[in-house]
């Protein structure tokens, strides 16, 4: 397109020209790439540290000096306790960022995350760990809501999945850099490394924010809803809680899992009822009668809840099973990584071509497929099909997350960017902790199933808990000499077995979330209007009218 006549000299050339209707100050979309990246950034690091962790249990689980002696059950609630609060309060702190500015939320959740991380790496027991986790998760819940709606407040509707696209490839950016940084930190430093590590990034995270994020909010908020807003903390937090605890027990019908999962629901169902009554609700419950909306909502909890479960039990196959280091796990799953971050900055190329609905489930029959092939792993699988399948994994998620996070915001006024995100990220957290709760439920029991007819030469003291998971028998046949390698071999045979069924699982549950999208989503995009071309491009006058 030709310069425009009006145009100041030092004018930079942008690749897509602006919508006559423009809602985005000149100054901001200027400067939207490096705002982009700053959203990154701060992602990034929320991102990197449940990843980071999953490498460094086995360490914090280790007596002083080496670790602080955390039991199994300490862990999970090390893990699980960042989980509750950050599902728990996401959709209120989307509301709050719509309210009070994106930017301000952004700030407090970054700040308080890095507060967090650096008391957790000076954590002297585990009850500390747990509670400076949930501050560290506190704080992650107004950080991932927010990075979303200010992208939706600096790019224009036309230049959204692209940078949407690339917002999600930074989430496969933390899956890669995540285990490998903490396998390193762990070889040369104690395990409060993979915390403090947060600190300096949430620092500069901080300072590039208040140089470069613009403030953006809901000009006409309305009256708050505190009722609603109650409801919804209390309703997630039963809800995730309940979940949590009958993945503990294996068991979702004990009376301590049962009443707060029942107790969710119903909380949750009054939620909708108030909002559907109230006159300034806090969620607008009518987008959810849009098909495509909620089936993008639900395929994004669907796919998680398949896609958690694997990376719960991939873990230990690969370093149980397999026997690889932290480090070496880590760069095992560099594959997915590199399929999000290759292919989903460029799924909207894809979507325009084929249509959303096509798309979305082709790539949820690749993650499909990427789940049952586990059902064929052994111990003795060559790492080139590990590499391949998870790059399958990681081309498959490429095309789902952003077409699906493109069709919940763009569903949504701009105004309520913050509430679309949090609905967008409380979907994909609830289906992530079922899928590591009921699929790690179903390894548990299977699990136990295969090994108690191989645990008669254990110490009846020791014997019920041998058979808890592949690590907690391996300790015992270790104890047990030459004697117990027969045990071993039991161990791998039975984890393989409970693995292989977990795996078909999980696929059929990806493969459900295809038929949803196969049959509520749209097809191809409708032709552009005679206005622009398909890049975007505006006639020649709209374009002079920049000056």
């Amino acid at each position: 397109m030709s310069k425009p006549s009006g145009a100041p000299a030092a004018a930079p050339r942008d690749p897509v020209s602006r919508p006559a209707e423009s809602r985005v100050p000149e100054a901001i979309h200027r400067r939207r790439w490096a705002i982009l990246g700053v959203l990154m950034f701060s992602l990034l690091i929320v991102v990197l540290d449940n990843s980071i962790l999953n490498v460094a249990v086995k360490t914090i689980a280790a007596p002083a000096p080496t670790g602080i002696g955390a039991t199994q059950s300490e862990l999970e609630w090390a893990i699980n306790s960042y989980t509750l609060v950050f599902a728990g309060l996401l959709f209120t702190s989307g509301l709050l960022g719509d309210r009070i500015g994106r930017k301000k939320v952004l700030l407090f959740g970054i700040t308080v995350f890095g507060i967090g991380s650096g008391l957790a790496a000076l954590s002297g027991s585990p009850g500390e760990l747990i509670a400076y986790r949930a501050l560290m998760g506190f704080g992650a819940a107004f950080v991932m809501p927010a990075t979303l709606a200010v992208l939706m407040n600096v790019f224009e509707r036309d230049e959204q999945p692209k940078a949407i696209g690339i917002w999600a490839g930074s989430v496969g950016l933390g899956i890669a850099i995540g285990p490998i940084t903490g396998g390193i930190l762990l070889e040369h430093f104690w395990w409060g490394s993979v915390f403090l590590i947060n600190v300096p990034v949430a620092v500069v995270a901080v300072i590039a924010m208040a140089l470069l994020v613009p403030d953006s909010r809901d000009p006409r908020p309305g009256r708050l809803d505190p009722l609603g807003v109650v409801l919804s903390v209390v309703g997630l937090v039963l809800l995730v809680y309940g979940i949590i605890r009958g993945g503990e027990l294996a068991d979702f019908t004990d009376a301590e899992a049962l009443a707060p999962l029942l107790g969710g629901v119903v909380v949750l169902a009054a939620f909708v009822w108030h909002e559907k009554r109230s006159s300034h609700p806090a969620l607008d419950v009518s987008y959810f009668k849009k098909p495509a909306f909620s089936a993008a909502v639900a395929a994004i909890a669907l796919v998680f809840f398949a896609l958690m479960g694997v990376t719960f039990f991939s873990a230990f196959y690969l370093q149980s099973v397999r026997g690889y280091s932290a480090l070496q796990s880590g760069l095992l799953i560099l594959p997915l990584a590199a399929g999000q971050m290759i292919f989903a900055p460029r799924a909207r190329l894809v979507v325009d071509r084929f249509g959303a609905r096509a798309v979305c489930t082709v790539g949820l029959l690749l993650v499909a497929a990427g789940l049952a092939a586990f059902g064929f792993f052994d111990a003795t699988t060559p790492v080139w099909v590990l590499c391949v399948v998870f790059f399958v994994q990681g081309t498959g998620m490429a095309h789902i997350m952003p077409p699906v996070t493109v069709a919940v915001m763009q569903a949504l006024p701009r105004e309520k960017a913050g509430s679309g995100s949090a609905i967008n990220n409380t979907f994909r957290q609830v289906g992530g902790a079922l899928g590591v709760a009921v699929l790690g439920s179903v390894l548990s029991a299977t699990y136990r199933g295969r090994i108690d007819g191989h645990l008669g030469a254990v110490p009846a003291g020791v014997r019920d808990a041998a058979g808890e998971s592949i690590e907690a028998t391996l300790g015992v046949a270790r104890g047990l000499g030459p004697a117990g390698e027969p045990l071993v071999s039991a161990a791998y045979d039975a984890f393989l077995d409970a693995m292989h069924l977990t795996a078909y699982c999980s696929a059929a549950v990806a493969l459900i979330g295809a038929i949803v999208v196969a049959v509520f989503l749209p097809g191809r995009p409708p032709a552009p209007a005679p206005a622009g071309d398909a890049s975007g491009e505006l006639p020649e006058p709209a374009g002079a009218a920049r000056g």
